[in-house]
Parts: C-alpha cells; sequence; structure tokens
C-alpha cells in the first residue's frame, strides 16, 4: 500500500507530505488548492508522462517520493519482487519500496527505485501492481481486456477448468513449435553435410590419448637433446661419481657417529630416504626417455596423427572431448533428419489429438464463464443501482476467437446506462465518472478476490445526490476492509465515511501560493465537513450536521 506521498516544486505545491493508512484515505479541499496535483504527482511516481511546465516558477526542478509498504506474500508483492530482479534493482529491505522522480526545468526527468537509478518503462511496470487509480486522466485498468477477463476468471466457481486448459495449451502450443521447426528444415542438404562431418570425425578414431599428441610429437621431435640430457641427470644421480653414491659413501660415517650423537640416527634416515628417492628419480628419467628413441616410420605415424588432430580441432572444436560431444550431437541431429518424414507424422498426429482436447477445454472453461458473467453481471447491476445508475445494466459479453493461452474467449464488459440505449463497452462510455462508479460496482462484488494493493476515486461521487454520494462512501469503506482506498471527493456524505482524513489548502505568503496537506480529527474534522456542507457559511445548524453525518456507525 501507499505509506507516505512527498513533493517538492510541483506546480503551486511547494513542499508538501501526505502519510495514509489502511482502510480508507478520504482527501478533500477547496476547489483549486492542490487535489488533482496531489493526484498528479502520485501518477508520476507510477511512470505517467512527465513534462517540464510542471516545475514551479523558479525552481530548477520538482520532486516527488513515493513510500509503499510491500506484503511479499500478496500477489502485487510477488509481482513487485519479479520486477525487481529481473531489471537488477534493490530488493525492498523490511518491506519497503521507495520511488523517487525528479523532473528537471530544463532536461529529462530522472527515476530512481529503492535508490537506485532506472527507467520510466520499469516504473510503469511497477506502477500497474501497486497502484489502480480511477477518475479524470487515470489510465483505467477497468477499460483493458486481460483486466477484465481475469477479474471474470476469479469469480469462477471451479478455478480448475482454467489451470487445465492452460496446461493443455502449453502442450499445444509446444507440439506446434516443435512440427513448425521440423518441418522448416532443408533436410536433404544438412543430410549429406552431417554425413560427411560425422565420417570425417568417425574415420579419425579419437581416443583419450590424442588429447596429448601434440606433447608427445615435441619429445618425440626433440628426441636427440632428450636423450642425450637424460644421460647426463642419470649418471649425475646414479653413477660411479653420482649423488646417490656419495650418500651412501657417507652412510658409515653416520652409523659412526649414532653411537655419541643421537640426532646422527635421525640424519641416517633421511640419507637412506634420499639415496632411495634419487635412484627412483634416475630410473624415471631413463624409463621415460627411452621411449622417446623412435624410428623414422614411428615418428612419421605421430607427424600424421598430429595433422589429422589439429584439422579436426580447428573444424570441430579446441579439445578432443569438445569434438567427440560434437559427433554425438551430429548423429543425434542426423537420425531426426533421416526419421523426419516418420516425425512429422507422430507430430502431426499427436496435434491433432490435442486439438481436439484442447477445443473440450475451451468449450469446458467458456461455460464456467458464461455461468460466472451471469452471476457478475446481476451483482454488479445490483451496485449500479445503489449508486445511483436506477435502471442501468451491466453485463458481461463473450465472443469466440482462436485459442489463446487465456481461452478461446473474448470477454467484454458492456454498460447500459438507460433502457432503450444499446449497451456499450466500457471504453466506450465517456464520462470517467460513469466508468469509475462501475469499477466501484465491480470491486464492490469481487472485493474478497481482488488483487489490486492500492485502489485510487478521484472525484467518482461528482454530479451526483447527497444520498448517493453516502451509499458510494459506504462502498468504498466496504471495498477498503480488503485493501488500501484513497478517494479524492466533494461530498461530506462520502467523506465521512473516511478512516483517515486528509485536507489540501492552500494559501498567499509574499505573493506566492503555498499547498498545504494535513490530517483532520476531532473538532476539526467537524469543521472541515461543515464548510463541505454550507461553503462559507459555518453556521451553528450546518456544524451540528456535520456531527451528526459523523456520527452514524460506520
Amino acid at each position: 500500500m501507499l505509506s507516505r506521498l512527498s513533493v517538492t516544486n510541483l506546480a503551486i505545491v511547494e513542499n508538501a507530505e501526505a502519510e495514509f493508512a489502511c482502510g480508507l484515505n478520504v482527501i478533500t479541499g477547496e476547489t483549486g488548492a492542490g487535489k488533482s496535483i496531489l493526484m498528479g504527482a502520485l501518477e508520476l511516481v507510477l511512470g505517467s508522462r512527465a513534462d517540464s511546465s510542471i516545475v514551479r516558477d523558479g525552481a530548477k526542478e520538482a520532486r516527488v517520493e513515493a513510500e509503499f509498504t510491500i506484503d511479499a506474500k500478496s500477489v502485487p508483492g510477488r509481482e513487485v519482487a519479479a520486477i525487481l530482479s529481473e531489471t537488477g534493482l534493490p530488493a525492498c529491505e523490511d518491506g519497503v519500496l521507495l520511488v523517487r522522480r525528479v523532473i528537471s526545468a530544463t532536461a529529462q526527468s530522472k527515476v530512481w527505485v529503492n535508490d537506485a537509478a532506472t527507467t520510466v518503462a520499469t516504473l510503469k511496470r511497477l506502477g500497474v501492481s501497486l497502484v489502480d487509480i480511477h477518475g479524470p486522466r487515470a489510465n483505467q485498468a477497468i477499460l483493458e481486456e486481460r483486466f477484465q477477463r481475469d477479474t471474470l476468471d476469479r469469480t469462477l466457481a471451479d478455478k480448475k477448468v482454467l489451470a487445465d486448459y492452460q496446461a493443455q495449451y502449453a502442450i499445444h502450443e509446444g507440439l506446434e513449435n516443435e512440427l513448425d521447426r521440423i518441418s522448416k528444415d532443408s533436410a536433404a542438404d544438412e543430410v549429406d553435410v552431417l554425413q560427411f562431418q560425422i565420417g570425417e570425425i568417425e574415420a579419425a578414431g579419437l581416443t583419450e590419448e590424442d588429447e596429448t599428441i601434440a606433447e608427445r610429437h615435441a619429445a618425440a621431435a626433440n628426441a636427440g637433446d632428450l636423450v642425450e640430457n637424460s644421460n647426463a641427470v642419470t649418471e649425475a644421480l646414479g653413477g660411479d661419481e653420482g649423488a646417490a653414491e656419495k650418500l651412501l659413501a657417507i652412510r658409515p660415517l653416520l652409523i659412526d657417529m649414532a653411537r655419541h650423537l643421537p640426532e646422527a640416527g635421525d640424519w641416517l634416515a633421511e640419507t637412506e630416504d634420499l639415496t632411495v628417492r634419487i635412484q627412483e628419480l634416475s630410473r624415471s628419467v631413463a624409463d621415460h626417455t627411452s621411449k622417446l628413441d623412435l624410428g623414422e616410420e614411428d615418428l612419421a605415424e605421430l607427424d600424421r596423427r598430429l595433422t589429422v588432430v589439429n584439422k579436426l580441432k580447428r573444424k570441430y572444436g579446441g579439445a578432443v572431448a569438445e569434438i567427440l560431444d560434437v559427433l554425438a550431437a551430429k548423429r543425434a541431429r542426423l537420425a531426426e533428419l533421416e526419421d523426419r518424414d516418420a516425425i512429422i507424422v507422430q507430430l502431426e498426429t499427436k496435434l491433432a489429438e490435442s486439438k481436439k482436447v484442447l477445443s473440450k477445454l475451451a468449450d469446458k472453461l467458456t461455460k464456467a464463464r458464461t455461468a460466472a458473467a451471469e452471476k457478475l453481471a446481476r451483482a454488479v447491476t445490483k451496485e449500479l443501482r445503489d449508486l445511483g445508475f436506477l435502471q442501468a445494466k451491466f453485463s458481461v459479453r463473450i465472443e469466440p476467437i482462436s485459442p489463446a493461452s487465456h481461452g478461446a474467449d473474448k470477454i467484454d464488459y458492456m454498460f447500459e446506462p438507460n433502457p432503450g440505449e444499446s449497451a456499450r463497452t466500457l471504453a466506450q462510455i465517456a464520462s470517467s465518472g460513469e466508468t469509475a462508479r462501475v469499477m466501484l460496482a465491480v470491486k464492490s462484488v469481487l472485493a474478497a478476490h481482488d488483487s489490486s494493493a492500492t485502489l485510487v476515486f478521484d472525484e467518482i461521487d461528482a454530479n451526483i445526490g447527497g444520498e448517493v454520494g453516502e451509499i458510494v462512501g459506504m462502498k468504498m469503506r466496504a471495498v477498503a476492509k480488503h485493501r488500501q482506498v484513497i478517494a479524492i471527493t466533494h461530498l461530506p456524505q462520502s467523506a465521512v465515511f473516511g478512516n483517515r482524513h486528509l485536507v489540501v489548502a492552500k494559501s498567499v505568503a509574499d505573493g506566492r501560493t503555498r499547498t498545504k496537506i494535513s490530517e483532520v480529527e476531532g473538532s476539526a474534522r467537524v469543521s472541515e465537513i461543515a464548510r463541505m456542507l454550507g461553503g462559507e457559511k459555518l453556521t451553528s445548524v450546518v456544524k451540528k450536521h456535520a456531527e451528526e453525518l459523523l456520527s452514524i456507525p460506520r
């Protein structure tokens, strides 16, 4: 939910901050005080378009900052976490998401999320999960087909119907993609190439020993020098004048010393160990270099083998193991292409069977949606009549479309304001107030199922009477039991239902207009409701009426 909104140098607002709570937050104030600017500020941190003209005269930049409290287990919380992870932004600490946007008077705006720079596009994605605004200028989710479809699907009696369809659609789509891939293969040319490549690698008969062919070839090519050096090394280690003989010569001396000096016994043991190790080293050098003395035919074979291995490495990989992996992959691909026609027939058979299953599941989903649509239409129509649309009718139009991941239905919410008028889609409704009240009706019906974190209703009670205004307030209060609601209103009958009441007021000082936002309680709230009831005439009767409205049980 939205916890705090801070605004600096935005239009007539020099510096203002509002704190919001759970439940219904109502915002009131005289016309022109800056309520619309407050909503504009909220839209900015949700990714709306920014214009340098909104910067307060004389200021270099405007700044808007919002703090959201995120429930990690909720649907919006999971969506926000996924977006932050995907875009490389810092995760929320202690369940708090910080969004800051700065609009320069001379340059483009800058955006930060959790103190990390990001883009407006990312901000828009986050905004969809965070807040749903309904009113003038708002990009209302209720007008989008996806929202209408998802909202209807939340009322399905059996959610498994949708899950079963989506699982089958994924299978069907996978089969279509596989068939399309294999059908587009240019098999004839590729088979010839694969057969040649496989034959070339197989003919080489590569083994693990070929990994060291280059080293063995280099050693054999330099065998003369290596044997000569080896002989010198073995002579120095084990010859008549070698190290081993010299160590053996001092052995009697150490034995004699050990009779009188205990440490000499340790020296003797170390000498014997060194003698053994030197002798082993001498034999190892001699044995290894003896294998290097190859004949001309053996050296020629190493030359030939090195040429083959290097050629394959250049074509198929940098190591023998990689070449063998390439061989396995090419064998598998060749088998697939050689069996291409049979595989296509199998896929086409599976696809036909899958289409039948998908069609049955789509029909089942359509029937479930039709039943849910009838119930939803009746419930929303009842709510609309409570909200002043006494003869209006709400319905859900379901039309067939080609199967997609969400089903084979196109969903449209339809609104018929008066008998005899044709039903229109919500997108065709001219009045944003009408659209917002339809949304309130839908939200009232779906309050327990809805996933929106915060709902904002901007003057949805405009142009309606006091009695209906009271009902609007009651509806918003009911919806606010399940999620945060923020409502800008001019009707005192609606405002009294707020759990928290904020007042936007403006004043003029030093020739400049300034806006202030403050919470009102007790007598201050009575005075604000009275102002809304009586305008400039704050008589005792008006104040008593305000007290009576506020005393109505909620």
